[in-house]
C-alpha cells in the first residue's frame, strides 16, 4: 500500500457521511461496485485545500461490471432505490459492462479497464467497502497526480479537444485554486 493510499483511506474513514454511503452500496451486492470520480476527487481536493465543507456534487458515480446484466432500466431502478433511502436523486449508477457503447471504444472488460478511458487521470479514481470493512481502491494511473493537485488528460482518453472543454467547463480552477491543469 502506497502512502497515498493509506492517506487516502484515512481521509475516507474520517467522514462518516462517506463510510455510511459505502455501507449502504455494498448492500446492493452489485458486481465488482465502487463509487468513483467526483465522489472521491473533490472531497480529496477539498481537504488538500482546507475546506471544513465538502463542495456540493453534481452526481455520484456508482460503477460496477456485470456481462450477465446490461438493461439500462436496471441502473435507474438502482438509482431509484439509492434515491429513495438517501432522499438525494444525484446517483448515477452505471454498469461499465455497456459503457464501450456510449463511448465508442471496444468492449471493457472491466472495472479498472472502464474508468481507464475516463478524460482525467484524477477521474479514473474509484473506492468501495469491502465484506470484511476493509477499503479498496481502484485508480490505474495510480493517487499522485490527485494528490498532488494535478489534471491531467489521461492516456486512454484520445479527445483533447473534449478533455480541455470538459476541465474549463466544471470550473474546477475556481473552486479549487491550488490545481495545476494541464493542456490536454
Amino acid at each position: 500500500m502506497t502512502h497515498y493510499e493509506n492517506t487516502l483511506f484515512e481521509l475516507i474513514r474520517s467522514n462518516a457521511d462517506m463510510m455510511n454511503d459505502l455501507r449502504m452500496l455494498r448492500q446492493l451486492k452489485l458486481p465488482d461496485w465502487y463509487v468513483a470520480a467526483g465522489y472521491v476527487r473533490n472531497y480529496i481536493w477539498d481537504r488538500l485545500h482546507g475546506y471544513e465543507r465538502r463542495t456540493p456534487l453534481n452526481d455520484i458515480d456508482v460503477i460496477y461490471y456485470d456481462t450477465n446484466a446490461t438493461d439500462e432500466c436496471l441502473e435507474k431502478e438502482y438509482e431509484e432505490l439509492l434515491a429513495r433511502q438517501t432522499g438525494t436523486s444525484i446517483w448515477s449508477v452505471k454498469n461499465q459492462a455497456r459503457m464501450h457503447i456510449r463511448n465508442g471504444d471496444a468492449p471493457y472488460r472491466s472495472v479498472e479497464g472502464a474508468i481507464s478511458h475516463w478524460p482525467e487521470t484524477v477521474t479514473a479514481v474509484a473506492i468501495r467497502l469491502e465484506e470484511d470493512d476493509r477499503l479498496s481502491c481502484l485508480s490505474p494511473y495510480g493517487l499522485d497526480d490527485i494528490f498532488e493537485l494535478r489534471v491531467r488528460r489521461s492516456p486512454l482518453f484520445k479527445d483533447s479537444a473534449y478533455y480541455e472543454s470538459r476541465v474549463e467547463g466544471k470550473n474546477w480552477r475556481a473552486l479549487w485554486p491550488k490545481l495545476e491543469i494541464l493542456p490536454g
